[in-house]
C-alpha cells in the first residue's frame, strides 16, 4: 500500500508541474497584448487543477486506510506472500442472474430519454423499479429459493 500512497502523491505532483507549465505558457503566449484572463485557456487549466485535486484526495485516503490498518501491509504487497493469503470471501453473487443486465437496461433507458425525449423518462423509470425488485428478491422463489 506504501507504493500506492508513493504513486498517488507522485500523479498529484505530475499534474500541478503540468498545470503550472499550462499556465504559464498560455500567459507568455499572447500575441494580441490580451488581458491575462483573457489569454488563459480556462478549460484546460480547470481540467488540470481538478486532476491536481482529485489525485490529491485519493492519495490523502489511501494515505489514512494505510494509517488506520497500522501499517500492516497488505498480501498482495508482501513478497513472500501466497495466493491463498489475500484469498477472502467477496461476496455471494449470482452468475445466472439476469437483471444486473436488466438494470442496465433501465439506466440505459434513462439517459436515453435525456437525450431523445423525455417521454422515454416513465419507461425507465417502471423497468428500473421492476429490476430492482426482482434482483433483491430473486432467492425468494423459483429455482434458487432458500
Amino acid at each position: 500500500m506504501r507504493s500506492n500512497i508513493v504513486i498517488w502523491w507522485l500523479l498529484t505532483g505530475f499534474f500541478a508541474l503540468a498545470f503550472a507549465v499550462y499556465a504559464i505558457w498560455d500567459l507568455l503566449d499572447n500575441p494580441r497584448g490580451l488581458p491575462w484572463y483573457r489569454a488563459v485557456d480556462w478549460t484546460g487549466g480547470t481540467a488540470l487543477l481538478f486532476a491536481v485535486f482529485m489525485s490529491a484526495m485519493i492519495a490523502f485516503y489511501v494515505q489514512l486506510v494505510h494509517r488506520g490498518q497500522k501499517g500492516v501491509e497488505l498480501p498482495e504487497d508482501r513478497l513472500d506472500a501466497d495466493i491463498d493469503d489475500g484469498e477472502t470471501e467477496l461476496g455471494e453473487f449470482s452468475p445466472w442472474s439476469w437483471w444486473p443486465i436488466m438494470l442496465a437496461g433501465a439506466a440505459a433507458l434513462g439517459a436515453l430519454s435525456l437525450a431523445v425525449g423525455i417521454f422515454l423518462l416513465p419507461f425507465a423509470v417502471g423497468l428500473l423499479a421492476v429490476s430492482l425488485v426482482g434482483w433483491v428478491y430473486e432467492y425468494y422463489r423459483g429455482n434458487f429459493a432458500r
